[in-house]
């Protein structure tokens, strides 16, 4: 659920980059192969590799700089908090740290993952009639991750000289999404001056434009690793 943060997020200060490359190669990728026909085996593969690589990625900043003290509420956009539940161990919604929540998450995306009646891995097993909604709230969470990051630490990523591995990670999560539906309008909304650059690039009709300025005052710098 959401609710509002009282939090101070400076995300006014994050640095301008120049923007490069094309999303070009990351748009094929998010395609389902011609050959393979079941659709859920495209999003079970795709959603443990995203699941891997949002790990990889929050896993640079989380021993330093996202600590309980530094980050107290899940926070992505200024006035926006996310409290963890997962119907089970959590029926009811708390509010945790951003470290806390984001090892909770990762706890239960990959519970869900080793669930053989979710993810089926041994022949002859099928993927639950539910996958795909299974799926889209695993994607919604995973990207409230990036959310976090974007506002709250992507001075550390310029410094550590990762923006543009973060960038081209979060590009090619988000044209996953598109491609498949997994989020909503509203649940990407705190994303939606890094999304409006993802498609201002991808037209060739338009001229790049600095849209992160009037949110972010920070234009990403893109740069594909998926030659």
């Amino acid at each position: 659920s959401v609710d509002l943060c009282f939090a101070t997020v400076d995300f006014y200060t994050m640095s301008k980059a120049a923007e490069t490359g094309t999303a070009t190669e990351n748009k094929i990728l998010v395609k389902r192969p011609a050959g393979m026909q079941d659709p859920n085996e495209w999003l079970a593969v795709n959603t443990v590799d995203f699941f891997n690589e949002i790990c990889l990625l929050f896993g640079i900043i989380i021993t330093e700089f996202c600590t309980k003290e530094r980050c107290p509420c899940m926070c992505s956009a200024p006035q926006t908090i996310y409290y963890w539940a997962d119907g089970i161990k959590y029926k009811k919604p708390i509010r945790v740290s951003a470290p806390e929540y984001v090892d909770l998450l990762m706890t239960w995306v990959e519970d869900q993952i080793n669930d053989e009646q979710i993810f089926p891995t041994k022949k002859g097993n099928a993927f639950p009639k539910n996958f795909k909604t299974i799926v889209k709230i695993i994607f919604k969470r995973l990207s409230r991750v990036y959310g976090h990051i974007y506002y709250w630490h992507i001075q550390e990523y310029i410094a550590l000289d990762a923006e543009a591995h973060l960038n081209s990670c979060f590009e090619h999560f988000y044209l996953f999404v598109d491609e498949h539906n997994l989020i909503d309008a509203d649940g990407l909304k705190p994303l939606r001056p890094l999304i409006d650059v993802i498609k201002k690039r991808s037209s060739e009709k338009e001229k790049r434009k600095d849209t992160m300025a009037s949110k972010f005052k920070y234009t990403p710098n893109f740069k594909s690793l998926y030659q």
